[in-house]
């Protein structure tokens, strides 16, 4: 089964909210915390670097659409709110290519 994971950043204490493309997540539903990493059991992409071509294609109008999901956390600090946008994810999934 496909899993991905995401770091928590070093400040984030309970309680704190996760969103993935901007809806709001469930703990227990949507993800497990465990040793400082949010859990997912499903896939979730975030897109590379931007190559030459593609910056060349994106220079002159033409789209090139990759998936790209976002994962924010957001808490609070002594009363004043903190976020954490677009942490890097990591995939379970086996890399081919190589």
């Amino acid at each position: 089964m496909p899993e991905s994971r995401v770091l928590l950043p070093a400040g984030v204490r309970e309680p704190f909210t996760v969103f993935v493309n901007g809806v709001r997540q469930e703990l227990g539903h949507d993800y497990r915390v465990s040793g400082g990493y949010l859990i997912f059991e499903k896939e979730l992409a975030k897109e590379g670097q931007l190559g030459f071509w593609r910056w060349f294609l994106g220079a002159w109008g033409i789209g090139t659409y990759r998936r790209n999901d976002q994962v924010d956390v957001t808490w609070d600090v002594d009363g004043r709110p903190r976020v954490a946008h677009a942490l890097d994810i990591e995939s379970s999934a086996p890399k081919t290519g190589d």
